[in-house]
């Protein structure tokens, strides 16, 4: 997705579009009401990032409005240090597709970006995944490598399911969590990390080249293509 952080905090600004992009998107910043409001009417974007507290005379709702008014109908998430109930209707009622208060998680603003924009734009129906020699069939609920068929259990079914759909993407534990266990909280446990081994062990063991990566401090990335580990959590110095 394209992604418009719109954040006045720096250091914020910089590790959210750090973790846009190392999921795999494009992110793109500005620190005030004036070029966030010109660059969310005049761009294409898939989502934006809308802190509500911004300097100046116009704040992020006034933004919003700008945006609402002028027919754009893109996902919105505010974010806020203003976390009692009332300000977080306030911002739902002016137009905001989520409200996420300050602190955050990295995360969970993944994830809801994710949930955003999958309900602005669903994914078209498919019954065959493929990724490298890797085949996905959700009629059959069968699934082969080089023609050889690999028997999985049911979890570990959604499990490639849902990496398979989000190919070269970053997939966050928060993301696993709510998509294919239906948690909307963290359990504290190693769950998604136990089937993720278990999967590769069935996926990638008998075969030279691995298609499930770990991303340190980040998630799992499945994809053909080899790359380093990146960590979600540490942003290059000077990049926003």
């Amino acid at each position: 997705m394209r992604c418009l952080v719109i954040e006045d905090e720096q250091e914020s600004a910089r590790y959210i579009c750090h973790a846009l992009r190392v999921a795999g998107h494009e992110a793109v910043s500005c620190d005030n009401a004036v070029e966030g409001e010109l660059l969310a009417l005049t761009g294409d974007w898939d989502a934006i990032v809308l802190d509500r507290l911004l300097p100046g005379s116009r704040d992020g709702l006034d933004v919003l409005d700008s945006l609402r008014r002028a027919g754009r109908q893109l996902p919105v998430l505010v974010l806020s240090a203003l976390a009692s109930t009332d300000e977080r209707v306030h911002g739902l009622r002016a137009g905001a597709d989520d409200y996420l208060t300050k602190p955050f998680a990295l995360e969970e603003l993944l994830a809801r970006l994710d949930v955003l924009v999958r309900r602005q734009h669903p994914p078209r129906a498919t019954s065959q995944l493929q990724v490298a020699d890797l085949q996905l069939d959700l009629r059959s609920q069968r699934v082969t490598r080089a023609g050889q068929v690999i028997a999985l259990q049911p979890r570990e079914f959604r499990l490639l399911e849902y990496l398979m759909r989000h190919e070269d993407q970053v997939v966050t534990r928060a993301m696993l969590l709510e998509s294919v266990w239906e948690y909307h909280f963290d359990p504290q446990t190693n769950v998604i990390d136990v089937q993720i081994s278990r999967l590769r062990n069935k996926i990638d063991r008998d075969f030279d080249q691995p298609l499930i990566h770990t991303v340190r401090g980040a998630g799992y990335r499945l994809s053909a293509l080899t790359s380093p580990e990146t960590s979600l959590l540490e942003p290059p110095d000077g990049k926003t």
